[in-house]
């Protein structure tokens, strides 16, 4: 037994609610649960109930027993004078405020059905994976697809924070926000970090101005990650380098000392080489690159501007100094989904959230054309009955499990609710 159990059967009233009476043996009228509040303080504020004769107007607190009541302090603290219920699982001891008057108890144990315990036990049992793993393939289509999309768009709104965060420290220069999103995409999960600082410690300014020649962005990507540190005999890696030092004189800006950027366990193609060249070129080849990211609403327009390659040095080369058989090294279509699901879909939807404006169908149309992320976790929600069948739903399905599932908050979940209800 949790308390979010108390939670959910005070907040829905899943008990006999005509019969209950304190510990006195006094009836209870409940005109108003309160408000729920998931924060420090009591549970549920605001609420209103008559107890015998008496109308009370306050707060409600809730505890597995009621002795937890000084367990917790509650009696020290002020913010709990105001309580006015002391709803419990079993009642195990007498409570009293700091001026000495009782508080009233009700017990709840001895008003809840058999058949809510029961479907309460169930949901909790030992779990493999998730608790509700034997029971999602009987879920409503219905009760799923509604919450999916909440799930959607809380996945968003986690998302959006780092983006107004940045926001701020870029002075409000959407350009910037999203050469940084960019830089981080593709960095992939490995250079992500190592990445986004690389872009946060060259000014967009500079690349705003130096975007009409490629090697320059290359020099100064390459240069802030620390590839150009080295000698070596590549003319190539000799011109960058002697670009890298005359942009950082040019514009006065100090030499980055950013962690090295990693190359173990990545695919040849995922080099931390090849990827900021891809990023420079992206640059280079689509100027006012926001205005563009925020406008489009059609998967294959995306395809289309995403459409770039490294430079023509690394046709047949991996790194420097390392020739290579020879290999175009063009952005594919699932590393632009990628960057659509991690970086323009939150861009849009922040900017829109920042605007007043209300893109949600137009977020999920341009989902439904992707296909679904390939992991674990995916595996397991189909292997359970559940299958994604494109990025809109196998994005739900990640925020379920890494928010909900994993922090064990069926109550507060749609299909732990469900489950609840069931006969």
């Amino acid at each position: 037994m949790k308390e979010d159990f108390l939670h959910y059967l005070w907040k829905f009233k899943k008990f006999d609610t005509l019969n209950i009476k304190t510990s006195n043996m006094e009836e209870i009228t409940i005109t108003n649960v309160g408000q729920y509040l998931e924060m420090a303080g009591p549970d549920f504020f605001n609420a209103q109930i008559t107890i015998g004769n008496q109308k009370w107007a306050g707060n409600v607190e809730m505890h597995l027993k009621s002795s937890d009541w000084y367990v917790h302090h509650h009696e020290k603290d002020a913010g709990y004078e105001n309580v006015i219920l002391h709803v419990v699982w079993e009642h195990d001891s007498e409570i009293y405020r700091s001026n000495n008057t009782e508080i009233p108890v009700l017990e709840l144990k001895n008003y809840v059905d058999g058949i809510t315990i029961a479907n309460y036990k169930k949901l909790i049992s030992p779990k493999s994976w998730i608790f509700c793993e034997k029971q999602l393939a009987a879920i409503p289509q219905f009760t799923l697809i509604n919450w999916q999309e909440r799930l959607f768009f809380e996945r968003l709104e986690r998302k959006s924070k780092p983006i107004f965060e940045l926001l701020e420290q870029t002075n409000n220069d959407w350009e910037a926000v999203l050469f940084c999103l960019l830089a981080k995409n593709f960095g992939l999960n490995t250079n992500g970090e190592i990445f986004l600082k690389i872009a946060q410690s060259i000014p967009f300014s500079v690349i705003r101005k130096e975007s009409f020649e490629v090697e320059n962005l290359e020099a100064l990507l390459f240069g802030s990650a620390g590839l150009l540190d080295s000698e070596k005999e590549d003319n190539y890696f000799k011109d960058l380098k002697f670009r890298y030092f005359y942009l950082l004189h040019k514009y006065q800006m100090g030499k980055s000392c950013i962690e090295p950027v990693q190359f173990f366990k990545h695919r040849p193609d995922n080099f931390p080489t090849i990827r900021l060249s891809q990023l420079a070129n992206l640059y280079h080849k689509q100027h006012n690159l926001f205005s563009k990211a925020v406008t489009l609403n059609l998967l294959e327009s995306i395809y289309e501007v995403f459409q770039v390659s490294a430079a023509p040095y690394w046709l047949t080369h991996y790194q420097f100094d390392k020739e290579s058989s020879k290999k175009k090294k063009t952005v594919s279509k699932s590393f632009v989904d990628l960057i659509v699901l991690n970086t323009i879909i939150p861009l849009q939807f922040a900017y829109a959230k920042s605007q007043g404006k209300e893109i949600s169908e137009d977020l999920i149309m341009i989902l439904n054309e992707i296909h679904p992320e390939k992991n674990s976790i995916i595996d397991k929600f189909n292997s359970f009955g559940i299958k994604a069948k494109n990025a809109f739903e196998s994005q739900s399905l990640l925020q379920l499990k890494n928010e909900y599932c994993n922090k064990s908050r069926c109550l507060e979940c749609a299909i732990g609710m469900e489950l609840l209800k069931k006969c």
